[in-house]
């Protein structure tokens, strides 16, 4: 049964419909990424999915709970890594778990080794008194996926959490989210923009163009149907959207990236 569907799952904003009729599922202990190009709707999907927007229309579950009559019950089963920097820089790390942890209401008896698990787990035990101010940017990132990860959610989301980050920093953060999926059963819903990325992690992903789905399947499956040798998912993602990989970048879309840069260190 899925751990995740949604049916033509819908968000209107005025006359610009962002995302249009989408219909997923997502099986339990998959990493399911969602590519396309900046202002295909994969930001709002994930918006709604994690209850910040409400959809103009059709519905969504996760766990069996519907995300329009259920939102306090799925926030708690659901957890979120944004795209700009969460955790606060003038706290140390253990002092920005401890408020995650009191937010999602761990017992108190619970918390100190919640939150020393959860810095163990992602290679933050011996900075965990130090200022996130101090952080490299891999370990911020992974600083926020052990925030999101303190109350043990049953689905991931994880929006271009890689974004500004070296190869290296990247790669460390995937290892750790690689074993977040091995060690706790943990579904991971993620859009990223780095195509590597997506066919070495993503069991599936769904490529979306202009608010709707343009292609879903296995990265294999995917390159697998456009008529062309050793196909990569780059060519799948060109021959989807129509756009090119290299030159897409707006101005507006560059400035975002180094500016989490920036934030990143």
């Amino acid at each position: 049964m899925p751990i995740l569907r949604t049916d033509a799952l819908t968000r209107r904003f005025g006359p610009l419909t962002a995302v249009d009729g989408l219909t997923i599922s997502v099986e339990p202990s998959e990493v399911f990424g969602l590519l396309g190009p900046n202002g295909a709707g994969k930001t709002t999907v994930i918006k709604m999915l994690t209850t910040l927007l409400p959809p103009t229309s059709g519905s969504a579950e996760i766990a069996g709970l519907d995300i329009t009559h259920h939102a306090a019950e799925v926030r708690r089963v659901i957890g979120y890594v944004p795209q700009l920097v969460s955790a606060d820089g003038t706290l140390t790390g253990y002092e920005n778990l401890l408020i995650f942890a009191k937010l999602y209401d761990i017992p108190r008896s619970e918390r100190a080794d919640r939150v020393r698990e959860a810095l163990e787990f992602m290679g933050l035990a011996e900075v965990g008194d130090k200022l996130v101010r101090n952080y490299s940017g891999g370990m911020i990132r992974r600083l926020e996926i052990a925030q999101s990860m303190l109350h043990r959610p049953s689905v991931l989301f994880l929006d271009e959490s890689t974004v500004g980050l070296d190869p290296v920093a990247r790669n460390g953060v995937w290892e750790h989210i690689q074993r977040l999926r091995v060690d706790y059963a943990t579904t991971i819903f993620l859009s990223t923009h780095y195509m590597q990325e997506a066919d070495d992690l993503c069991n599936r992903v769904a490529i979306m163009h202009l608010g709707k789905l343009a292609a879903i399947g296995t990265p294999a499956q995917l390159k697998a149907s456009l008529d062309k040798n050793d196909a990569t998912l780059d060519d799948v993602f060109i021959h989807y959207t129509g756009y090119e990989l290299e030159s897409r970048g707006s101005f507006r879309d560059v400035s975002r990236t180094r500016r989490a840069a920036r934030r990143l260190g």
